[in-house]
This record gives C-alpha cells, sequence and structure tokens, in this order.
C-alpha cells in the first residue's frame, strides 16, 4: 500500500497552498491556518484592493456655478438648474407654495432632496410648460434629479436607487371610436 500523501509530499493544506500560491486554496477565508502557512504566502496576497473614491461621472456646471437639467412627464417638460443656496425654489418666477398650492405636489418635488440628504442645500429656479399641474410637478422632480446628479455625481447611486433618473413613461391612453373614452363605453340603454 502506498499513500499518496507521502508521494506527494503535502500533508497539509497549508501545504497545498504554498504550492498553488493562491490565496484562497490555503488560508480559509483570507486568514491562514497557521504561523506556518503565513510564512509561505506571499505578502501581497492579503493586500486589500484599492477603492476609487472618483465619481464615475464628471461634473457638469455652467460658467454661472448651476447644473442644468430637463425634466419630463406626462405633457410637461421642466427646465431645471440648481445651485447651493438656502433651499429656496422658483417656478416660473413663482414661489413654490403659490405655484404648487396642493402640499402633495410640493412633497413630489421635494423627495430628491429628501433620497440625497440634501434639504435645503440647493437653490432651484425651474421653467415649466405643457401639462397640468400633476405631470409639471414630476417633471421638476425628473429635472431636479438629473441636475442634482450633475451637481453631485457622488449621489447617483442613492438617487437612481429611489428611481428618480427614469423617466416616467405613463401617458394617457388616446380615445377608441365607439367608445366614450379610451375604454368606457356609452351608457347601455335596454329599451
Amino acid at each position: 500500500m502506498t499513500d499518496n500523501r507521502q508521494s506527494d509530499g503535502r500533508q497539509s493544506l497549508a501545504d497545498l497552498g504554498s504550492l498553488t500560491g493562491a490565496p484562497g486554496a490555503g488560508p480559509v477565508g483570507g486568514r491562514p491556518i497557521d504561523s506556518d502557512a503565513n510564512a509561505a504566502m506571499p505578502n501581497d496576497a492579503f493586500e486589500l484592493p484599492a477603492v476609487s473614491t472618483m465619481p464615475l461621472r464628471e461634473q457638469e456646471i455652467d460658467a454661472l456655478g448651476r447644473a442644468y437639467a430637463t425634466g419630463r412627464r406626462k405633457d410637461a417638460v421642466a427646465r431645471v438648474w440648481i445651485k447651493p443656496g438656502s433651499g429656496k425654489i422658483t417656478i416660473n418666477g413663482r414661489d413654490q407654495v403659490t405655484y404648487f398650492a396642493r402640499p402633495s405636489l410640493r412633497l413630489v418635488i421635494n423627495q430628491p432632496f429628501g433620497v440625497a440628504e440634501r434639504d435645503g442645500a440647493y437653490d432651484v429656479i425651474c421653467t415649466v410648460k405643457g401639462g397640468g399641474l400633476s405631470g409639471q410637478a414630476g417633471a421638476v422632480k425628473h429635472g431636479i434629479s438629473q441636475a442634482l446628479t450633475r451637481y453631485e455625481p457622488v449621489l447617483r447611486a442613492p438617487v437612481k436607487a429611489a428611481g428618480f433618473l427614469t423617466r416616467d413613461s405613463r401617458i394617457v391612453e388616446r380615445k377608441k371610436y365607439g367608445r366614450a373614452k379610451a375604454r368606457r363605453s356609452f351608457q347601455f340603454s335596454k329599451r
């Protein structure tokens, strides 16, 4: 009877790891089994990979120190500029409280700042046209989200995870012939 361990010259997992040079072969979970295995492993096998602190995208700012983006929702189109400030939001030359009288609409346009934890950090100047108030609020929210990621590219991950960078493509379905609206039938009369 011949013993396979004796013929190869390997007697433990640490010896196997030193033969292959792979960091996962000998040590368990990246740590050596014993001090002899640590001496056999190369020192660079335990180094952590360098984490890049650079953002994936470039910061896009105009000559006045503002970031610009266009937001769209339904038939509304919003042109949005943001710059560091006290948190004032101006829409078509009017304050947000005057333009969006419903608190739910103001809540919608402030969502990107809440997700990015930048409440009151930026002033927003916005011009919006087309659609109704709900669509305009969605367009402003989309524009603020896009502009925020252009001013601070690091914020792209949380804003994208919340789904604010994606244009909401839901629009009104067209009216069909023989129907009162898109799907609503005319009232049925038996007699």
